[in-house]
């Protein structure tokens, strides 16, 4: 059995960072995109370190993620839509699925002062509970109040989330960069945290300068990565955007050169 450093190690290079493309977005909103999953893996192969995927697809796309990182989703977030409510995250798998599908870490949400933070909480501590004993890392995806809610994306509620999913015991913290913060904000968020920061992307921008701005600031102020989905897959040219994503994060590239890459 491998250890967690070394599952860790299907994700983050040798320079201690890591470029991750999340295709977990199938149970909570339509995704026409991923329509042939295999393909897009495939293609995004030569520059992505690793997935974050639901079940069904570390089933169905077992060879294509051969090689990669593969981190199982355990749980399921439903936006609100018409009269339903937004619960929050809820469980659905545990360290035993994703021993099964290979997987090499596991991934919660974790929202803090949302209405349901109690039991967020309660699941988020128990599956690493679990994790420990099948020594299995932990990547808690952690925001406050719950999933696009920019205006709450403040430094001190982002700072405060890392902060809890550091307390809880997470192996590795994904969260957002704070609205309008500055290099040096998200710097101190990062240094509060003795475990690797790896920042999220949120919905498709349509704006590449922008994005590619925002992950060079994040990696400036020392992010070990990027884990970033809807703006590396509902891009019109997916590879080439993680291929500027990756020049950014592993080779240090400056945002014109990786706007060229683009082109």
């Amino acid at each position: 059995m491998s250890s967690k450093s070394e599952y860790l190690e299907q994700f983050f290079q040798s320079d201690g960072r890591t470029v991750i493309t999340p295709i977990d977005h199938g149970t909570a909103i339509p995704v026409p995109e991923l329509s042939d999953p295999a393909a897009l893996i495939q293609s995004l192969n030569p520059f992505v370190d690793g997935y974050v995927v639901n079940l069904g697809i570390a089933l169905a796309c077992h060879e294509a993620l051969s090689g990669k990182g593969v981190c199982l989703r355990t749980d399921c977030y439903k936006p609100t839509y018409g009269d339903n409510e937004d619960t929050g995250p809820f469980r659905l798998y545990s360290p035993d699925e994703a021993e099964a599908v290979g997987a090499h870490a596991v991934m919660n949400m974790c929202y803090t002062h949302h209405r349901n933070e109690t039991e967020i909480i309660r699941e988020c501590a128990e599956l690493i509970s679990e994790s420990l004993e099948a020594d299995l890392p932990v990547i808690l995806e952690t925001l406050p109040f719950g999933i696009g809610r920019p205006d709450d994306y403040t430094v001190e509620n982002i700072a405060f989330a890392a902060r809890m999913a550091v307390e809880l015991g997470a192996d590795v913290v994904k969260t957002a960069y704070p609205t309008g913060a500055s290099m040096d904000d998200f710097k101190k968020i990062v240094g509060a945290c003795p475990v690797p920061v790896i920042l999220l992307g949120g919905a498709a921008g349509g704006n590449d300068l922008d994005l590619l701005t925002m992950v060079h600031n994040a990696i400036e102020a020392g992010a070990a990565g990027i884990a970033i989905g809807r703006n590396v897959w509902q891009h019109p040219t997916p590879p080439k955007m993680a291929a500027a994503l990756q020049a950014i994060v592993h080779d240090n590239a400056s945002v014109d050169l990786a706007l060229k890459l683009l082109s």
